[in-house]
């Protein structure tokens, strides 16, 4: 039987027997961070630890309602997929109830948002490509979770929106 010529990148790997270098993280591991509105994330397998081939997080949401408005991003595609609960995805043009195992995939400068609106807990998982370093964009936002609406806060939220990829857009 003859298979057609099928495209894969250059080897990254050019050793001959293999190597152990999985990493396993359980599922009862704590998770990384936890925001004030109950929510949790899950550092799976960030740009650092992939070498910025992409990052992979555990979002599970809290019962509050809590997400980002629409955005953007220039240097990487995200994509979402439910574990649990429901998910409002918003895919550019409108917003879609997701619920377990639904999908999007947002390409670089697609407009998108998630929220939790149920009044229930929800989770997903959340993929970058490539990985970039979220953790600190993630980090700052909690930080800055329930901190007065100043203009200094204002500044710092803007500023942790520039450096790390994420371009607002106003929706109706």
């Amino acid at each position: 039987m003859t298979y057609p010529m099928t495209s894969y990148p250059e080897p990254r790997y050019t050793g001959e027997g293999g190597e152990v270098s999985a990493r396993l993280r359980a599922a009862d591991a704590p998770p990384d961070l936890t925001y004030q509105s109950g929510n949790r994330v899950h550092y799976l397998a960030t740009g650092a630890s992939t070498d910025g081939k992409f990052g992979l997080y555990r979002w599970d949401f809290g019962a509050q309602p809590s997400g980002p408005a629409p955005h953007f991003h220039r240097t990487i595609a995200e994509s979402f997929f439910i574990l649990a609960g429901t998910v409002r995805l918003f895919n550019g043009e409108k917003w879609v109830d997701a619920t377990a195992g639904d999908y999007l995939y947002v390409p670089e400068g697609g407009i998108h948002a998630f929220r939790n609106e149920s009044g229930q807990e929800a989770s997903m998982l959340i993929l970058f490509a490539p990985g970039g370093p979220r953790e600190q964009y993630f980090e700052t936002l909690a930080a800055l979770a329930g901190q007065p609406d100043t203009e200094e806060t204002r500044a710092a939220r803007e500023r942790n929106s520039l450096m790390h990829d994420n371009f607002w857009v106003s929706y109706d």
